[in-house]
C-alpha cells in the first residue's frame, strides 16, 4: 500500500515550538483583518450587485481571498513546517470571462473565504491560552530573582492591599517557580498542540479539496503497484 496524502504532503508532525508560539501570537490580528475584509468586502458587493456596481467589490474580494489564502500557506509552511500544496484549478489561458468564471466555481476560492472568517474565533481562542500560560508560567518560575524588588519587598497576591499570599524571600518563591515550571510545561506542549491542530485545520481548508486527495492517492497507490 502506498504512502497517504498527508505523508506526501512534506509537514511535519510536531512543529516547533517558538513557531507555533509565533503563528499563535499572528492569529488574532490577521484573523480580525481577514474578517473584516470579507464580512465588509461580501456584504457591500452582495448588497449592491444589482446595480452592477458591487461586482467590482466582489471581485477584490475574491482575489483578496486567494491571496490570502497563499499568504497563509506559505506562513504555515514557514512557521508550522506543513506544506500546504496549491489547491486552484488552472485559469484558462485565455478570456476575461472564462478566467473569473473558473474562479467562482473553484470550490478552494471559497475556502479560503470561510477560513479567513474562522480565522477570528480560533485567533481569540489561540491568543487567549498563549498570552495567559506563558507569562503566568514565566513570571512564577523568575519569581526567586525578583521578588524582593518588588514595592514593599514582596510579591503579594492577588494585590499590595489584599494579602492573601506574600512571598518576601526567594526561599518562599522556590515552590512558586516549581509551579511555575509545571504551568510553561503545559504552555510549551498546549503550544505545540495547538500548531499542530492548526496545521491539520489549514491544510484541510487551504489544501487540495476531498477529490483531489483521493485522485493523488489512487495515483500514488497504482505507482506503488507497478513498482
Amino acid at each position: 500500500m502506498g504512502p497517504t496524502y498527508s505523508a506526501l504532503d512534506g509537514t511535519r508532525p510536531r512543529p516547533p515550538v517558538l513557531g507555533s508560539l509565533g503563528y499563535l501570537l499572528c492569529n488574532l490580528p490577521l484573523g480580525v483583518a481577514g474578517f473584516a475584509l470579507m464580512v465588509t468586502l461580501f456584504t457591500a458587493g452582495l448588497g449592491t450587485a444589482i446595480v452592477w456596481v458591487g461586482l467590482p467589490v466582489l471581485a477584490a474580494g475574491v482575489l483578496i481571498a486567494r491571496a490570502a489564502g497563499r499568504f497563509e500557506r506559505a506562513r504555515v509552511h514557514r512557521m508550522l513546517g506543513a506544506y500546504i500544496p496549491t489547491p486552484y484549478k488552472p485559469l484558462p489561458e485565455f478570456g476575461l470571462q472564462a478566467r473569473w468564471r473558473a474562479r467562482l466555481t473553484d470550490g478552494a476560492t471559497w475556502r479560503d473565504v470561510l477560513y479567513l472568517v474562522l480565522l477570528l474565533p480560533l485567533g481569540i481562542a489561540e491568543f487567549t491560552i498563549v498570552v495567559t500560560l506563558w507569562p503566568v508560567g514565566l513570571a512564577a518560575t523568575t519569581l526567586p530573582f525578583y521578588c524582593t524588588y518588588l514595592p514593599g519587598g514582596a510579591y503579594f497576591f492577588p494585590a499590595f492591599d489584599e494579602r492573601w499570599i506574600v512571598v518576601d524571600s526567594p526561599v518562599d518563591a522556590l515552590p512558586w517557580a516549581a509551579l511555575g515550571l509545571i504551568v510553561l510545561a503545559c504552555a510549551i506542549a498546549l503550544t505545540r498542540g495547538m500548531g499542530t491542530a492548526h496545521a491539520l485545520f489549514a491544510r484541510a481548508m487551504l489544501g487540495p479539496g476531498p477529490r483531489a486527495r483521493r485522485l493523488v492517492e489512487s495515483d500514488t497507490d497504482r505507482r506503488g503497484a507497478v513498482a
